[in-house]
């Protein structure tokens, strides 16, 4: 359902899905703890699996994103798909070539099972009883739904930010299965200024009166500030100082106020205003802290002894793309990462990409992070 941006007191967002399809994996325990009686990921596909089995592609979206990689802008996709650029015949995810999955993570709200799901056991929401999660079991899930399509190999995984995560987390986790891995504008484990940011944005829904301790689906409101100003948070993360300089300066507001003002409206407050308003029409509250957690959460050498431990387990070929103006993944930790991995005797490399964009120069900077990846992606096409 997308909710009206005007509207006063928001419901929140059913499970949106209505292009990808549904595949139930059952019964899934998450390391942490607790338990999912069944559970549903949401996806798509693009391409053909071939006879082996091994042509496939995994995309694996950032925060708030879904299954929707590619594809023109429709009624359902206003925007298109998150990363159409990138994917499709002939481009750097070549769909005549290969088999593109991309899932719901488990834990969203396009789909997949997550917060906003019906628990079976009780017939109500899980909200807050739902299980916290990690990027291991994210990973683990769609290990279940790549083995139940015929995938029995994958010959790349690619995301970024928490999809560079899987996309590392992939190549530690299932070694075997994965030929190719591009984590992009990730490492090894989030800093304490991310985790900060983050920690920042879920009190600001905790906050909310509207959240009613995750109890809020069915009670005719949403914790819409709150989610509202997570999401600004977490917008201030993706962008550089230098990005900011070029793109808002501090030129007054261009576009109608959506809040009440208070000695005027820069443009980058209105800018946020727009992101958060946006995010509140079309995400849950209770998936936003899940998800945002178990990106805090995420450490390589969790349940090994070391994180060179766990990076000894690579197989495959793994390219880490950095990003000169990220602060969120600062490219200097990105390639201490893939020096790490590398120091173990993994194929290791980095590449980084000048950009002003900051940590989100990989869902717009199409032409620098094409570049970036074609020749590890699609050697056949180098030169």
């Amino acid at each position: 359902m997308t909710l009206d941006p005007g509207a006063g007191a928001r419901q929140a967002p059913a499970q949106v899905a209505s292009a990808p399809l549904h595949h139930r994996i059952g019964r899934f325990e998450p390391e942490l703890g607790g338990a999912l009686s069944d559970v549903t990921l949401a996806y798509e596909t693009w391409g053909e699996l071939d006879e082996f089995g091994e042509n496939a592609v995994l995309i694996v979206h950032a925060l708030t994103g879904d299954t929707h990689a590619a594809g023109k802008p429709d009624s359902s996709y206003r925007r298109g798909g998150w990363w159409e650029p990138m994917v499709g015949p002939g481009r750097a995810i070549d769909s005549e070539q290969n088999f593109v999955v991309c899932s719901n993570v488990l834990g969203g709200c396009y789909g997949s099972t997550g917060p906003s799901s019906i628990d079976p056991e009780s017939g109500r929401p899980y909200a807050m009883r739902f299980p916290v999660l990690t990027i291991r079991d994210m990973v683990r899930a769609q290990k279940r739904l790549l083995d139940d399509l015929g995938v029995k190999r994958l010959r790349l995984v690619i995301g970024g930010s928490i999809g560079g995560q899987q996309a590392l987390e992939w190549a530690v986790e299932f070694p075997a299965f994965v030929e190719k891995a591009v984590p992009i504008a990730a490492t090894n484990a989030l800093g304490p200024q991310g985790l900060g940011m983050s920690e920042l944005g879920r009190r600001a829904i905790m906050a909310d009166p509207d959240w009613q301790n995750g109890d809020y689906y069915g009670s005719g409101s949403f914790p819409q500030n709150g989610l509202a100003i997570a999401r600004m948070a977490g917008m201030m993360t993706y962008q550089s100082a230098a990005g900011q300089w070029e793109r808002f300066g501090r030129r007054p507001a261009s576009r109608p106020a959506l809040y009440d003002e208070f000695g005027g409206r820069f443009e980058i407050e209105s800018y946020l205003h727009y992101q958060g308003r946006d995010l509140v029409g079309r995400f849950d509250a209770n998936s936003y802290l899940y998800l945002s957690r178990a990106m805090d959460l995420y450490d390589v050498a969790a349940g090994y002894e070391s994180e060179e431990v766990a990076y000894s387990r690579i197989e495959g070929e793994v390219l880490f793309v950095g990003i000169s103006s990220d602060w969120l993944f600062p490219p200097h930790e990105v390639r201490a990462t893939a020096e790490r991995a590398r120091g173990t005797g993994a194929d290791v490399r980095y590449v980084e990409i000048d950009s002003l964009s900051g940590h989100d120069a990989f869902l717009k900077d199409w032409d620098e992070v094409r570049a970036a990846i074609s020749t590890f992606v699609r050697p056949e096409a180098d030169g």
